[in-house]
């Protein structure tokens, strides 16, 4: 053996072409989108929802519950300088958090109402701010509402106090120009 080819006691010697060098950023960055696609694929994706600050999380939608009060056309201005809109109630389930989640902001036990995207100040049927067909059979009126609708055009949610337990039939239709607190509606956005 030559002076060239010994090799000290406990280590190695190199192999040929081999070389060391660090892990690549670009192996990090596809690594992460192959674990967060893989989240995803298996149904995690809501770990990825993302709503505005303030506003609360339900489903595919995120709700801003509003803490001062304006007429119907201000407030849908108010949703739609948000990038939302006056919220669109598509099913019970919504009704149910809506209607819990005003109930928890009321702090008075007279009542309160707030505005949701449904009116017929412009065609003087219901209809949705979206243009969701409106049903009937999928509504949550109080009893005996809507009335007067020659001149209650707008419709709200209406929380009588705190200890409200009426879920289901609580919506009633107002003048439009009762200034009323009111509930915007967002996708929301995943990330």
């Amino acid at each position: 053996m030559n002076q060239q080819e010994r090799v000290s006691p406990g280590t190695a010697a190199p192999a040929e072409g081999s070389s060391c060098s660090r892990l690549s950023p670009w192996v990090l960055l596809v690594s992460a989108l192959a674990v967060k696609t893989a989240l995803m694929t298996v149904g995690l994706e809501d770990s990825w929802k993302c709503c505005p600050e303030g506003w609360r999380p339900f489903q595919e939608s995120c709700y801003y519950f509003s803490d001062d009060q304006m007429p119907w056309n201000e407030s849908q201005q108010n949703c739609s300088g948000m990038d939302s809109q006056l919220v669109v109630i598509n099913t019970e389930a919504e009704q149910e958090f809506l209607f819990s989640s005003v109930k928890g902001l009321v702090t008075n036990t007279y009542e309160t109402k707030y505005y949701m995207g449904l009116s017929a100040h412009k065609t003087g049927k219901w209809q949705w701010v979206d243009r969701t067909p409106y049903k009937k059979m999928g509504t949550f009126w109080k009893p005996g509402e809507p009335n007067l609708l020659f001149a209650e055009k707008c419709a709200a949610i209406h929380v009588k106090g705190s200890t409200d337990s009426n879920t289901y039939s609580n919506w009633n239709n107002i003048l439009c120009s009762t200034s009323c607190y009111r509930i915007c509606e967002l996708a929301v956005k995943f990330v």
